[in-house]
């Protein structure tokens, strides 16, 4: 069993948590990151990341994804290690006032604070059931995508009608080999310029759209894919050539293992002081979508200053008995990692 220390784990690499790492970086606190995606960004990256946010200050206009890769490049000075595909099942204090936080894959992280920034919970894909599916995943199947450049020169295809599916059919159509989209119904829960746009595609012959129909079966042969399997309404099969299949049909959320750390809670998500960001538990702290307090606003530039709040705050508990001088960035820069 690996054994990590640390000064803070983060619980969440949605935008609030990746800004976290940040503030954390800039008052000296080394940071550990858990999120139960398979990469950084939380809901903008599994669910819109060719979706424009119009509320971030100085970005009259961003693209979901593009937020994320600038928040991950602002925390990358301060190193911080990531640990995807898993949740802290665990909370537990040690002697020393440390928290053990156990991880589902058998690690532990020990660290004197803990950053809840986990959005509304643990999110997971909602999995299709298919015969056979775990053999692929992470080598065919995959339930987010991290680079359009992986697929690049691949067949792709694509199942689920909204706007995850919708988008990353007309952005992988520009760097894979053939991209196929499969949906029950020719109707799509997208937006409907996208959904319009995706059909344009469809006619010119950029995009196949293979509806109505559902996933059937995988073939291939150890965890390589070759062909998904898709069957009408009448169940008529259908074999289409592919190296991937992304399957959008959304995530699952949950506050998981969370629910159990005896926090106080106030309508399913985690009751701090406004002040501090503090929870009822010592030393850990919440930020984001997931904490509430009187007059709380859940929009990401909220979740900003919050993760500046509880930086600021733990600093006392990583740092016992050291000043802490604020400071502007123009003023401090950017403080090595170490």
């Amino acid at each position: 069993m690996t054994v990590h220390e640390t000064d803070a784990v983060v619980v969440g690499a949605g935008p609030v948590g990746l800004f976290t790492v940040f503030q954390c970086g800039m008052v000296k606190i080394r940071c550990h990151v858990v999120d139960a995606l398979e990469a950084v960004g939380g809901q903008l990256s599994a669910l819109y990341p060719e979706k424009p946010i119009y509320d971030i200050p100085g970005h009259p206009k961003v693209l979901a994804a593009e937020l994320i890769d600038r928040l991950t490049e602002q925390a990358a000075p301060f190193a911080p290690t990531y640990h995807f595909s898993v949740q802290v099942d665990s909370l537990a204090r040690e002697a020393d006032g440390r928290w053990r936080c156990g991880l589902s894959d058998g690690q532990t992280i020990i660290a004197p604070v803990v950053i809840i920034a986990a959005g509304g919970g643990a999110f997971g894909p909602n999995r299709p059931p298919l015969d056979g599916l775990e053999r692929f995943e992470g080598s065919g199947v995959f339930y987010l995508v991290r680079r359009r450049e992986d697929f690049r020169g691949k067949r792709v295809v694509i199942a689920g009608g909204g706007d995850s599916a919708v988008d990353w059919a007309i952005s992988l159509a520009e760097v894979a080999a053939k991209v196929m989209v499969v949906h029950r119904r020719p109707k799509f829960r997208a937006a409907p310029e996208s959904e319009e746009r995706l059909k344009q595609m469809a006619a010119s012959g950029a995009i196949e759209l293979v509806v109505p129909y559902q996933l059937h079966g995988l073939e291939g042969d150890d965890g390589v894919l070759s062909a998904v399997v898709v069957a009408d309404l009448d169940g008529q099969t259908r074999r289409l050539d592919a190296d991937a299949l992304l399957p959008f049909y959304g995530l699952s959320t949950n506050l998981g293992p969370i629910a159990g750390w005896g926090l106080a809670m106030d309508r399913n998500v985690i009751a701090v002081d406004p002040a501090t960001g503090a929870t009822d538990a010592p030393a850990v702290f919440a930020a984001g979508d997931i904490c509430t307090y009187p007059g709380k606003l859940k929009l990401i530039l909220s979740g900003f200053a919050e993760a500046a709040r509880v930086a600021h705050s733990a600093h006392s508990i990583v740092h016992p008995g050291e000043a802490l001088h604020f400071e502007h960035s123009t003023t401090s820069g950017v403080p090595k990692a170490k």
